[in-house]
């Protein structure tokens, strides 16, 4: 057996068993009834039988389950950036984080449309507690995060999961996906948490850390959604946050919120892909010794580049101007728009709640005063 067992997606060998499992699983077929609406369900598991890699099933089914999430939930999705890497290179993509199963499945179609490597993504295996759930994950070429674990047993998980995301990168020339901070942004307000990073750098055996960041080629990933689908569903979180209160899952809750990113209308969509953080690198090694504040130093390089790099839609703006009581960028939308933002507001939340109200409106104008940071005049 080996070390990695516990957290690793399926090995090629063992697709096809995965599948012939959930075949006739009901959300299997909900999925490829979705995905395949004319095609017969014979058809479609017969194509599943004959599925013997991670990358035959996601580029002939997850690809397409994407395709029809967007025309069906979105605007469309564009890009930038993807122009700047390179073929059969493995990069590290630490991106801002807003939708459970979006926003990678998003990055790996993009991925696959401009021919580059496509992801091993980190997953919650909190988020992966229905048998179905874990097996499609590791069909779709997930690795388990392990949560809710002692100090010792996450020093222990921390130092498997830094090895695996070393190995696969720098062995296996497979490039990870992984989010700047445990859990989605809630508030709008995206940060690179130290910690990740920390967890990253246990796997080198370089005598400058920095050197080792250079070599597993980090690329910060920006992605934003004109609506956030589940923009109500971070409410109580924040609601219990403000008040000061442990917030308690419902025990559906994660599911809930994965099937709403998935249906729930998106608007438009962009994923921006940074450079390669490479002269910024060996400018923290040349002015950090100390390993903490190069970590540091690096979050906060990663930050920039997210957040200046982020896509700003009109109900950013609108958000904005509603929350400081001001018209500042009332070019940047119209009224109409704005009128559809309200409607938001009325239908998805209590509105005599002030710190409700003020919660909700923050998710959506934050973005703007971290770009405010970067840009004076956006």
């Amino acid at each position: 057996m080996s070390k990695f067992d516990p957290i690793r997606p399926f090995y090629d060998a063992e697709i096809n068993e995965g599948i012939q499992s959930t075949v006739n699983h009901p959300m299997m077929k909900a999925l490829m009834n979705f995905t395949f609406p004319d095609v017969d369900d014979e058809v479609w598991k017969e194509q599943l039988r004959k599925t013997h890699s991670i990358r035959d099933f996601q580029c002939n089914f997850i690809y397409h389950s994407v395709q029809k999430v967007l025309e069906k939930s979105s605007e469309g999705l564009t890009t930038s950036g993807f122009e700047q890497l390179e073929k059969n290179t493995s990069y590290l993509f630490i991106s801002n984080h807003r939708d459970i199963i979006l926003d990678t499945s998003l990055l790996n179609a993009c991925l696959f449309d401009h021919g580059l490597v496509m992801t091993a993504s980190a997953i919650g295996d909190n988020l992966v507690k229905k048998a179905f759930l874990l097996t499609l994950s590791k069909l779709n070429r997930n690795f388990l995060v392990q949560r809710g674990l002692s100090p010792r047993e996450l020093l222990q998980s921390s130092k498997l999961l830094s090895e695996y995301i070393g190995q696969l990168l720098l062995r296996e020339n497979r490039s990870v996906w992984i989010a700047q901070r445990e859990g989605r942004t809630k508030d709008g307000n995206d940060a690179t948490h130290p910690g990740v990073l920390k967890m990253l750098a246990m796997a080198s055996e370089e005598t400058n850390l920095m050197d080792y960041f250079k070599k597993i080629k980090v690329v910060p990933v920006s992605i934003s959604y004109e609506y956030d689908p589940t923009d109500a569903l971070k409410m109580p979180q924040l609601m219990a946050e403000a008040n000061n209160e442990i917030y308690i899952k419902e025990k559906n809750e994660d599911f809930m919120t994965l099937l709403s990113g998935i249906i729930g209308q998106k608007k438009h969509i962009h994923i921006h892909v940074g450079k390669v953080l490479d002269t910024e690198i060996d400018t923290i090694a040349s002015e950090h010794e100390n390993a903490n504040k190069q970590i540091q130093a690096l979050a906060q390089v990663i930050d920039d580049s997210i957040l200046s790099s982020y896509k700003l839609w009109p109900t950013n703006y609108i958000a904005y101007d509603i929350l400081n009581n001001t018209s500042t960028f009332s070019d940047k939308y119209t009224e109409s728009e704005k009128s559809l933002f309200e409607r938001r507001l009325e239908m998805k939340i209590n509105q005599t709640n002030a710190v409700e109200l003020q919660g909700f409106l923050a998710m959506y104008a934050n973005p703007v005063s971290n770009k405010l940071k970067y840009h004076n005049a956006i």
